[in-house]
């Protein structure tokens, strides 16, 4: 099978700012966009292939046709034709709402949903003051949360990291987070959109009216541990892969590579998602195949693959993923 690149679908939001369009090399008439979703099987927002052979197919009809084939034995049994995971970029000109992920077990309970919502984060660039809200920086207690969002004093309870290109934050779900202005970020996450809105700066929607708040579901989601520090910690280094996240939903890790380089795939069972971040390419896999890429493309390497060569134009740096 063939590296898979699929076609953006770009979300206008009321946060969103303007780096996504340029940094993807494209031209649009919406504005304000927050989200571009890469590759995405949540229901309606389907991603659909734009290059080669197989243009204009959705995910989950290629996934139906080439089952194991495409994202592996073990991906195949258990998701069926729903792709396991949802990779964005995100661009925030105002802060986002503060919210909560719920776990899978909330997710079936709730909602009859098989998959809740763990994330990371990888800020790729930066605006002035950028910044971002992740976990709790002391213990309160469930009945504390809500009478901080009663007298809007939640955020003086959460962690808020001054950003910098490259920095890392696993957020498993349950907790407590919010993008701030001046982030711009790639996002690796579960396949599922569930969100509880814990707060949301007193603003109001497109509609002129305030935002829905998800107070008691999010009481009941957020894990209330304290952490001393909740940025993920790695020594980046070139010509070389270092792994930035491995869980149960996914392990991301970062190659930066001025020369060819060359990751085995022979022993995994999965798909190898790949982000381009920085500079530009080639990437070729071992029948042959070969396909470009440059910064803001998501390209998916088949699971029949066993190995993926990255051929730089000067100086490339990816994310890969797989399940």
């Amino acid at each position: 099978m063939y590296p898979l690149k699929f076609k953006p679908i770009l979300k206008p939001l009321i946060w969103g700012g303007e780096k996504i369009a340029p940094f993807k090399g494209i031209e649009t008439d919406l504005h304000n966009i927050g989200e571009s979703w890469e590759i995405s099987c949540v229901p309606d927002n389907v991603s659909v292939v734009e290059n080669g052979p197989l243009a204009g197919k959705p995910l989950t009809e290629l996934i139906a046709e080439y089952k194991d084939r495409l994202v592996g034995k073990a991906n195949y049994e258990k998701n069926g034709t729903e792709f396991p995971l949802l990779v964005k970029f995100i661009d925030a000109r105002q802060d986002l709402s503060i919210q909560v992920h719920p776990d899978d077990s909330m997710a079936l309970r709730k909602h009859n949903q098989q998959n809740g919502k763990t994330e990371m984060w990888y800020v790729i660039s930066t605006g002035e003051g950028a910044h971002l809200m992740s976990g709790l920086s002391r213990k309160i207690t469930p009945e504390e949360y809500v009478r901080r969002i009663e007298d809007h004093t939640i955020t003086d309870v959460l962690h808020d990291y001054k950003l910098t290109p490259g920095d890392v934050f696993f957020l498993p779900a349950g907790r407590i987070h919010s993008i701030g202005a001046g982030s711009f970020i790639a996002e690796i996450q579960q396949t599922s959109d569930l969100t509880y809105r814990i707060y949301d700066f007193g603003r109001v929607g497109l509609d002129g009216k305030p935002r829905q708040l998800h107070t008691e579901l999010a009481k009941e989601a957020i894990d209330y541990t304290v952490l001393d520090d909740y940025r993920t910690h790695y020594t980046e280094k070139k010509n070389e892969e270092t792994v930035l996240v491995s869980c149960k939903y996914f392990t991301t890790s970062l190659i930066w590579t001025d020369r060819n380089f060359v990751k085995d795939l022979s022993a995994l069972d999965s798909f190898l998602i790949i982000i381009c971040t920085e500079g530009n390419g080639e990437i070729a896999d071992n029948e042959g195949n070969r396909e470009s890429i440059r910064r803001g493309e998501t390209v998916l390497i088949p699971a029949s693959a066993t190995s993926v060569e990255f051929i730089p134009d000067g100086n490339l740096k990816v994310l890969t993923s797989f399940v």
